[in-house]
């Protein structure tokens, strides 16, 4: 399962790779120890990909490979390609090596049975040896590109993104003055009022793929108001959901405080299959407000109507007042037809019952490297933007409902930057749940039984 691969590559050796390219991300499309070296497993994850660079493995420490800007198709021709080269990477140098074409025009050969780069062929004859070609398109010595060692460990292959580099005015404004901006949020929140007297707390349900970050998000927000970095649900990046139960999650204002105005709603994370994960009926139960807290989820089948946790009679309290999609900005374009379908099928049943949607793009910091230097970009990034933009497309939601987060994951210490974009996203989740609130109001019909009046 793509989801739950990781990259060999260590944080210096990605520096340095990233360091032959300009503004780009690198998105892990292929790897042989889980895809095999199988030439066919190759084409098949990376044809049509777009520019790619070839990471390889290998015992003597080297990390090297190559480079193409134009697809691969499986043409059987020489591709002319003046961008193309080759590089090598090792602890011992402070930069990485780097091979152009000897004509500056010959790239790569586009064949069926893996990368032939000139004089390096990898995966040829569906094995773990790169193969030395006979040619002089590229030129450099065996002991400085690979140490003499073609006998891979890892073999690797990633999209190269271009994330567009900095727009000369943010698409979209915030106001970064540190701490009082930050205040100024807390107090919104703690201050927030629903607009109906019934209602104490909004309920906002958090849905979204394996691994995207809904238990983290919500990780994050506790953080920010116990003023320390902590852990309450559980987290991680197992290939099935590690929230198993329906959890609804109170956060106190501070240590020993009073209960925010705010209860997030964990589920189950979505998956492709029928019987995995989320189900479509297990959504509409929880919107009603059905499913109370520790309800425990079954795959297999919808929620039961006579199951420990299942409410017969909800009332406004228990129902949910906003939506939010959970989706992870580095594989947000690798979502698989299936998921899209499946997000589409319950967004379809989210808007018959008339409940406001927001989406949380989480992991910007990790999808565009101009975010990871500094968070105060993410507004500045032109990738930001237009994956926010695709996002909104895909889901049929507008760009001003798509909000960028950073959770905290691997950080021991709160950063107020961080603070900001994670309590704003929580006033407009406030901010949406009280349209719903507009429009039971206006509703009309229930106004008696559910304003308390």
């Amino acid at each position: 399962m793509m989801s739950v691969v990781k990259s060999s590559l260590s944080v210096e050796q990605e520096k340095k790779l990233l360091s032959l390219f300009g503004h780009v991300r690198l998105h892990l499309l292929y790897k042989a120890s889980v895809q095999s070296y199988m030439h066919s497993a190759f084409h098949n994850r990376c044809d049509g990909q777009g520019p790619t660079v070839l990471v390889a493995y290998n015992k003597a420490g080297f990390v090297f490979g190559g480079y193409i800007s134009k697809n691969y198709a499986q043409t059987n021709q020489a591709i002319n390609d003046d961008k193309a080269f080759l590089y090598s990477i090792t602890d011992q140098r402070e930069k990485p090596l780097r091979v152009s074409s000897t004509d500056g025009q010959y790239g790569f050969t586009d064949g069926k049975n893996g990368l032939n780069v000139g004089v390096l062929w990898f995966l040829n004859n569906n094995t773990s040896t790169v193969q030395i070609v006979a040619g002089n398109s590229y030129t450099f010595e065996g002991e400085e590109m690979h140490g003499n060692d073609l006998q891979l460990t890892e073999c690797e292959v990633y999209r190269v993104e271009d994330c567009g580099g900095l727009l000369k005015t943010p698409w979209r404004e915030i106001d970064w003055e540190g701490y009082s901006t930050k205040e100024r949020l807390m107090d919104y929140i703690k201050n927030y009022k629903p607009e109906v007297k019934s209602v104490v707390q909004a309920r906002v349900l958090l849905v979204g793929p394996v691994g995207a970050g809904k238990s983290s998000f919500f990780n994050s927000i506790n953080s920010v108001f116990k003023g320390h970095v902590t852990g309450q649900a559980n987290t991680g990046s197992a290939g099935t959901s590690l929230t198993t139960q329906f959890r609804t999650y109170s956060i106190k204002a501070e240590q020993g405080g009073k209960a925010l105005p705010l209860v997030l709603c964990d589920t189950m994370g979505l998956e492709e299959g029928p019987s995995a994960g989320l189900d479509i009926d297990d959504v509409n139960g929880i919107l009603k407000g059905h499913v109370q807290d520790r309800y425990q989820f079954n795959p297999s089948m919808s929620v039961q109507t006579d199951g420990v946790g299942f409410c017969k009679s909800p009332s406004l309290k228990d129902t949910i007042h906003c939506v939010v999609y959970v989706l992870d900005a580095c594989k947000f374009t690798l979502l698989s037809a299936k998921m899209v379908d499946k997000l589409a099928a319950i967004r379809k049943g989210i808007n018959k019952q008339g409940v406001p949607q927001l989406v949380l793009l989480t992991k910007v910091d990790e999808a565009c490297p101009l975010v990871r230097d500094d968070l105060t970009n993410i507004y500045l990034s032109h990738y930001i933007e237009r994956m926010t933009r695709e996002v909104s497309g895909c889901l049929g939601v507008s760009q001003s409902c798509v909000l960028p987060v950073k959770n905290y994951s691997r950080e021991l210490e709160l950063d107020v930057h961080t603070d900001i974009l994670l309590l704003t996203a929580v006033v407009q989740m406030l901010r949406y749940s009280n349209s719903y609130f507009d429009d039971i109001y206006q509703a009309g019909d229930q106004k008696s039984e559910w304003l308390g009046l």
